[in-house]
């Protein structure tokens, strides 16, 4: 007796069903079991299958909150940051939990997972767990952001460019990074240059020789950081000033009291080499001299012949020839033009 169309259609899809189970069959097969329930090798796709949606998801998500803060212009770039970086592991928690339940072990269970992680930890995870701690609460805390000026107690100095949950990058002025701990952060001293307000002052020390005139280096080195395109102007903060700051051994001292403006302040040392080059060619244009360690030479006995010896090959010496005169070449400010 011959089939109808439907049962022919029937029969075949069955067979098509039977054809893909069989090739797919393996997905079955147990690779190893915890506690009572087997993990297949279908289990382990779905597992990494829900990891990488997951993690899809979240990148997603950022794009818009990154779009989202784009059109906001009161959004702050510090605050925008931290909400991506906690929504993105806040989802790929959510995401790994999942994972781990769609392959049928009972989430209860990781009680003695958490029991063996806290063995880890007291015998060599603590450095881990700190910088883990210190990651979340940079996140929060507000007294570090992305894009502010550092200064560690390393030494370390640089813009905050990223913060992570284990570290923090931090970019140099020469353009290196730097992948500092978080822990050093919340337990070390910690210079943030930009934390609350981006103008800053600094002094630039400089020394002259005894017996100048202190108003002539006044007038001079004033003139001098006028030059200097770093210096503030704004009214609403104090004009550069001169400071006669110590009588050393050898030069009455100085300082070179400034303000400088928002983009020059993290650039501490191409701001430092500028205002030292214009003071030295303002010192220089007014014949101020630039004095150097200077020391007394007492000598307790003096041999007649000695001296008669000395004098006499000092006369048979010829005269050195003069040397030819360097033309005097334009000076260019390099350090000026760094920001």
């Amino acid at each position: 007796m011959s089939k109808t169309p439907t049962e022919q259609a029937t029969d075949t899809i069955d067979t098509v069903v039977s054809t893909v189970s069989g090739a797919f069959h393996w997905l079955e097969k147990e690779l190893f079991s915890v506690g009572e329930t087997a993990v297949t090798y279908g289990s382990v796709f779905r597992f990494v299958a829900i990891l990488f949606a997951t993690y899809i998801v979240s990148v997603l998500i950022q794009k818009a909150l990154q779009r989202y803060g784009d059109m906001r212009s009161s959004f702050s770039r510090s605050s925008l940051y931290a909400l991506k970086r906690i929504t993105h592991y806040i989802i790929l928690l959510v995401g790994f939990l999942v994972a781990v339940a769609s392959i049928g072990i009972d989430l209860t269970k990781f009680a003695i997972f958490a029991s063996a992680l806290g063995i880890g930890v007291g015998f060599g995870l603590q450095n881990l767990i700190s910088n883990f701690s210190a990651g979340i609460i940079l996140l929060f805390d507000k007294t570090l952001k992305v894009g502010d000026f550092v200064e560690l107690e390393s030494g370390v100095t640089g813009e905050v460019n990223e913060i992570n949950i284990r570290s923090t990058i931090i970019t140099t002025n020469d353009n290196i990074d730097i992948v500092v701990p978080n822990s050093e952060f919340v337990a070390g001293r910690v210079t943030n240059w930009t934390m609350r307000d981006t103008y800053r002052r600094i002094k630039v020390p400089f020394g002259v020789a005894y017996g100048t005139d202190k108003e002539l280096v006044k007038k001079a080195v004033l003139e001098a950081a006028d030059k200097v395109p770093h210096t503030l102007t704004d009214t609403s903060h104090r004009p550069p000033q001169v400071w006669l700051v110590e009588f050393g051994e050898s030069s009455l001292n100085f300082e070179l009291v400034v303000w400088l403006k928002p983009e020059a302040v993290n650039r501490p040392g191409a701001v430092q080499a500028a205002f030292l080059w214009e003071i030295h060619t303002a010192l220089i244009e007014n014949t101020i001299e630039i004095p150097f360690p200077q020391r007394d030479l007492h000598i307790k006995s003096w041999q007649a012949d000695d001296a008669i010896r000395v004098a006499k090959g000092a006369t048979e010496k010829k005269a050195p020839e003069p040397e030819p005169e360097a033309k005097e070449q334009p000076s260019h400010n390099d350090a000026a033009d760094e920001i």
